[in-house]
C-alpha cells in the first residue's frame, strides 16, 4: 500500500515538473490503511518534517483531500501541496459501521442502491435497459484507460444476463473493490500551460431533516445542495460542464447524478443515457475514464483518480478516450452511508483550463 502511494506521488511530481523539496504539506486519504499512512509513504520519497494530514471520509475521502489541499493553497497557507488517495481493499462487501443497525439487518450498499433504482423506476419509468446502458458505456470507456481494472467492454446482453446482486442490479452494474493510489500536485505557482485551475471544491454532509422537509432522499438532497454551492462558487452552471467524473458505484448512482447535478431534469436520467447524451461524443461526457464501474473503487483514492482524469482530459493527455471539446470538468463523489441521513459526505469540484 505504501509503495502504491509513493509511486502515485512520484508520477504526479514528475508530471508537474516539481521536486519533493518544494512540497510543503501532504493531504493523504485512506479508509483502511491504519495509522499515519501519509508519514509511512513519505519514507519512500526522501523527505522529512512537512505537515501530513491523514483523513478518512469513506468514498468521498480522496475528494475531501483535494478540497482541504485546495483550501490550504487558496488561503495562502502553502504554495505547493500534494493531495494523495491510497487504498488496499479486502474482499467482499465493505464492512458497515458499528452503529449502522440498518446494514446489520441487511441494508448493505447494493441493497440501498437497488431500492433507489426501484423507486426511480416506479416514479419515472426508468428501465432495466437504461440502467444497464451505464455499464455498457463505462466499460467501453474503461477499455481505453490503461489505469482501469476492467478493460473489457461489455454488451447490453452481457450486463443484463449477469448474476443478480440486488434486483434490479446485476453483477456488472456494481463496482468491484480495487487496490489503487492517485495523487495530484496543487500549487499557486504558474508553471507553463500544463496546468488546470480548480475553480471550486465544496464538501458537505447529509442532514436528517432533508427527507421530511424537502421530500427528497437524503442522498439526493446532499448532492443537489453541494452541487449548487460548487456552481455558484465557480461562476458556472451545469450547461457549462464538458465532462464529469461522477460516483457510479452502482449504475443507478450515475443516473441520479445526472439529475442531482442539473445535467438533465429530474426523472429523465434514464433517457439521458439511452439517447447517448453522456457518451464521450455526446452532449456531456460522463465517466470517460470508465468510472468506478470499470476503473474500480479504491475508496480513499477514488476522488483523486477522478481529478487526475479531468486533468488529463483538460490538458489533452487522455489518449484514445480524449474528449476533444473538454474545457470545464466536474468531479462528484459521495459515500459513508449512515442511518437516517444517507450519505455521510459528498464533494463536488469544478476544474477548467
Amino acid at each position: 500500500m505504501t509503495e502504491l502511494g509513493a509511486e502515485a506521488c512520484s508520477k504526479a511530481l514528475k508530471s508537474a515538473g516539481i521536486t519533493m523539496n518544494e512540497v510543503e504539506a501532504l493531504f493523504c486519504s485512506h479508509s483502511f490503511g491504519g495509522r499515519v499512512v501519509g508519514q509511512r509513504i513519505l519514507r519512500f520519497l526522501g523527505t522529512r518534517g512537512i505537515p501530513v494530514i491523514n483523513l478518512e471520509n469513506a468514498c468521498a475521502g480522496g475528494s475531501s483531500a483535494i478540497n482541504m489541499a485546495w483550501a490550504a493553497v487558496a488561503s495562502g497557507q502553502y504554495q505547493t501541496v500534494i493531495a494523495l488517495g491510497v487504498e488496499q481493499m479486502s474482499r467482499g462487501l465493505i464492512p458497515p459501521n458499528a452503529d449502522n443497525y440498518e446494514a446489520a439487518l441487511g441494508l448493505t450498499l447494493p441493497a440501498k442502491y437497488a431500492m433507489r433504482a426501484k423507486r426511480h423506476m416506479k416514479l419515472y419509468g426508468t428501465t432495466e435497459k437504461q440502467l444497464a446502458l451505464v455499464a455498457v458505456k463505462n466499460t467501453e470507456n474503461g477499455s481505453l484507460n490503461p489505469y482501469a481494472k476492467n478493460q473489457i467492454p461489455l454488451t447490453l446482453e452481457q450486463v443484463l444476463a449477469a448474476r443478480m446482486i440486488a434486483e434490479p442490479l446485476t453483477l456488472y452494474q456494481c463496482t468491484g473493490n480495487a487496490d489503487g493510489a492517485a495523487a495530484v500536485v496543487i500549487t499557486s505557482k504558474r508553471r507553463g500551460n500544463n496546468q488546470v485551475r480548480i475553480r471550486a471544491s465544496v464538501l458537505g454532509s447529509g442532514r436528517y431533516t432533508s427527507i421530511k422537509d424537502e421530500g427528497l432522499s437524503a442522498d439526493d438532497e446532499l448532492a443537489r445542495r453541494v452541487g449548487k454551492l460548487a456552481y455558484e462558487l465557480a461562476g458556472v452552471g451545469p450547461e457549462d460542464i464538458d465532462l464529469a467524473e461522477v460516483h457510479d458505484a452502482f449504475t443507478i448512482g450515475e443516473i441520479l447524478a445526472y439529475e442531482n447535478l442539473g445535467f438533465c431534469p429530474v426523472g429523465e436520467g434514464g433517457r439521458f443515457v439511452e439517447e447517448g447524451q453522456s457518451k464521450r461524443n455526446g452532449r456531456l461526457a460522463v465517466n470517460a475514464s470508465g468510472g468506478l464501474i470499470a476503473r474500480g473503487h479504491p475508496l480513499g483514492a477514488t476522488g483523486v483518480a477522478q481529478a487526475c482524469e479531468v486533468f488529463w482530459q483538460l490538458t489533452k493527455q487522455a489518449g484514445e478516450r480524449q474528449v476533444e471539446r473538454a474545457r470545464v470538468g466536474l468531479t462528484h463523489t459521495a459515500g459513508g452511508a449512515t442511518p437516517n441521513i444517507g450519505s455521510g459526505a459528498c464533494v463536488v469540484s469544478i476544474f477548467s483550463i
